[in-house]
């Protein structure tokens, strides 16, 4: 008998809405005609403007932090246009509900995270290019009186077949914008895309050129007449509160304005970073640390192990089967995953004018709508008086999901009365982020001739739901901890998940495939220890309790024979390989470890793909790497520890990040496939470290249990 808290399709789905999720809505958002369109312009939707100088612009309803949606995107609305992208100019969407993401199943917001733009917005974007594309094909056949049919498009041109009679689509956008907006547009079928799927110069980065002279602007390069600067000293204890302060030594250092209090803290302002920073340093703040000020990370962990072991609150999320009354051999292990900070290159910031009963804010998010709400909350204006501008973020990894950056900024200015940016530190991004949790995992496995009978895997973790979206819990089970546990792909007959929540003080948030991140080094760890104790290959252990044929078949399979799985090594080198399953993509890695002292060095990645249709080819090597080079920096040294209710790390000195030296040659092999797309851009940062690790224990034969790789092996 099988009662899972969650079917396999509504898990995708929510563990989506860490940043998107996966159901077609009915509604086609943002394909009504666009209001107000400019008369030099022809607008047919909210998506897409074209210029009487054939200039294609495309709306990002997403931001773009480095993942390719700038490029992505507008790539799937030029494909349907038959425009060239060279045409294609981008800007980011203002809020609102037209450029929402229904598919989130979260109500008409904007917000990028989970690697789900492209899949939410398959449909919509191409839909509002095959619209625009069909009544531009009308305003020719209009103008030249001839039949519609006749008439083809290609690379932003009407050419009318058995004849001289062409016109750009800018010639054509006064005659267009006077037509009715048609409903149903068919879309193009799989062998007439031009753009979607190609590689090379058609298919080259939108955003790239700009980024490279300069001209892209990041929310660290904002400027507004006017604008001052401000540093913020935060309590550094979670959760404490100022208790009382002295400014005299702020105040006197050379371009410090005001000082002043806020929510989060004291705010220095001052005519530029440099002295901003100087005069939050020269604070002297008393703080009412409050009852966080004893958290310890030997202690926290010590807590969750013994919430493990009496079950205390345990959730039941999946019961298959009877697991708790199989036979055969026993194997048991407990795992034990440490916080892990973002480190976000661009460190937090936003800048705000809040002024007149209005606010105008600017600002690298990841969710537009919450930051505009949050906004509207700490300037006490209406919502529609609120005016955000989404930038460039230079990285988000999940981080830039907060508001917290968004409210301290509208606060200092409405204290202040004037524009201002608050500019984080990398000591203030470091110490007062919101951080992937703590985890101790529990598994148990039966095995009965060689073959996986039962698994039972139980969580104990704080959770991000509690906080973000208390209505998605179920039952008491926050899914978001699941992911890796609940829809792990393996054919086993009996299995038992559980869920202890776990809550400890500490802000937690949403970090590059949460969690993920860490259930998947649990999960196919335990997997390659339980093949090696029946004496199988990883691979065949794996492939055995797959469907034949299956997308998780596929992967390992591409992936193990393109790394050349099981033919001999170089003397000590050995390879390990892992799974993955994250947000309806399949991916398979295998890594190439030595041991250099004690810590491994990786000498090749090997990885293999299915994320369905693929867009971009290049795109989805380059974030494939990215992912695979972001969850190796944190399997070999990522952690963050509390003492004393304190982050003990403050900068990349001690919350280090892959070095260039260090980041192996990375190989990407896309299983070709005609399913929708899927994400790309975390996939392979849960499956980097089980891998490792696995070819660790083939060089000295120890299990690592717990991360990052210099505890581990120290």
């Amino acid at each position: 008998m099988e009662s899972p808290v969650f079917d396999r399709a509504d898990f995708i789905r929510l563990t989506g809405m860490l940043g998107a999720g996966l159901a077609l809505a009915i509604n086609v958002p943002g394909c009504a005609p666009a209001a107000g369109p400019s008369a030099k312009e022809f607008a047919p939707n909210a998506w897409v403007r074209i210029a009487p100088d054939d200039t294609v612009t495309v709306m990002l309803g997403k931001s773009e932090m480095g993942q390719g949606v700038a490029t992505g995107l507008p790539t799937m609305l030029a494909d349907e246009l038959d425009a060239s992208l060279q045409q294609v100019r981008i800007e980011f969407a203002p809020p609102g509900s037209q450029y929402a993401d229904l598919k989130m199943g979260m109500g008409p917001i904007m917000i990028t995270g989970g690697s789900t733009s492209i899949a939410d917005m398959w449909i919509p974007l191409r839909t509002a290019g095959a619209t625009a594309r069909a009544m531009l094909v009308a305003a020719a056949a209009k103008q030249w009186g001839v039949d519609p049919a006749s008439l083809r498009t290609s690379d932003g041109v009407v050419r009318q077949e058995g004849s001289d009679r062409r016109a750009s689509y800018g010639s054509l956008v006064a005659i267009a914008a006077t037509l009715p907006v048609p409903a149903n547009v068919p879309l193009k079928s799989r062998d007439q895309f031009t753009l979607i799927g190609k590689t090379g110069k058609t298919a080259q980065r939108i955003d790239v050129p700009n980024k490279v002279n300069g001209k892209s602007v990041f929310g660290i390069d904002v400027r507004v007449p006017g604008m001052l600067y401000a540093a913020i000293a935060r309590s550094p204890v979670f959760g404490g509160r100022v208790k009382s302060f002295e400014a005299t030594k702020a105040k006197a250092v050379h371009g410090v304005t005001h000082v002043v209090q806020v929510s989060n803290g004291v705010a220095v302002v001052a005519k530029n970073t440099y002295a901003a920073f100087q005069g939050q340093r020269a604070l002297n703040i008393v703080w009412n640390e409050g009852p966080n000020a004893h958290l310890n990370t030997p202690a926290l962990f010590a807590a969750a192990e013994e919430l493990g072991r009496t079950r205390k609150n345990e959730r039941v999320a999946l019961l298959k089967g009877n697991p708790g009354h199989v036979e055969g051999r026993v194997f048991e292990a407990t795992y034990r995953g440490p916080l892990l900070a973002h480190a976000t290159m661009e460190p937090q910031n936003a800048t705000a004018h809040v002024h007149d009963g209005a606010c105008e804010v600017w600002a690298p998010t990841q969710g537009p709508t919450a930051a505009q709400e949050a906004a509207a909350k700490a300037a006490g204006v209406p919502l529609e008086r609120v005016t955000l501008h989404t930038t460039f973020l230079g990285g988000g990894f999940g981080r830039r999901l907060e508001t917290d950056f968004v409210t301290e900024a509208v606060e200092v200015s409405k204290a202040i009365r004037g524009p201002v940016k608050v500019q984080w530190s990398r000591e203030d991004d470091t110490q007062h982020d919101f951080y992937r949790p703590m985890s101790v995992n529990n598994v148990r496995a039966v095995l009965q001739d060689g073959k996986v009978v039962s698994l039972s895997h139980q969580v104990v973790q704080a959770s991000l739901l509690r906080r973000a979206l208390p209505r998605l819990m179920k039952n008491g089970v926050d899914f978001s901890s699941m992911a890796d546990v609940v829809d792990v792909p393996y054919r086993i007959p009996n299995m038992r998940v559980t869920y202890i929540e776990h809550e400890n003080g500490i802000p937690i948030g949403s970090v590059r495939a949460p969690q993920a991140n860490w259930n998947d080094f649990v999960t196919e760890s335990f997997i390659d220890e339980l093949a090696h104790a029946a004496g199988k290959d990883p691979l065949a252990f794996r492939l055995a309790m797959l469907p034949a044929g299956s997308r998780s078949a596929r992967v390992l399979k591409l992936a193990a024979d393109k790394a050349g799985w099981g033919e001999p090594q170089r003397p000590g080198i050995a390879q390990g390989i892992a799974h993955v399953f994250w947000g309806g993509t399949y991916g398979a890695l295998v890594a190439e470890v030595s041991l250099q002292g004690k810590m491994p060095k990786v000498h090749r990645i090997v990885t293999a793909v299915d994320c369905g249709t693929v867009v971009n080819p290049d795109i989805v090597t380059q974030q494939s790497q990215g992912a695979a080079n972001f969850g190796l920096s944190a399997a070999l040294s990522g952690k963050i520890t509390i003492q004393n209710g304190r982050v003990q790390q403050s900068n990349f000195y001690d919350f280090t990040v892959l070095h260039m030296a260090d980041a192996p040659p990375i190989e990407v092999h896309i299983v070709p496939s005609s399913e929708p797309p899927s994400g790309i851009g975390e996939i392979f940062v849960p499956p980097i470290a089980p891998a490792i690790a696995n070819a660790i224990f083939k060089l000295n034969g120890k299990r690592l249990r717990s991360l990052p790789f210099s505890d581990a092996l120290a």
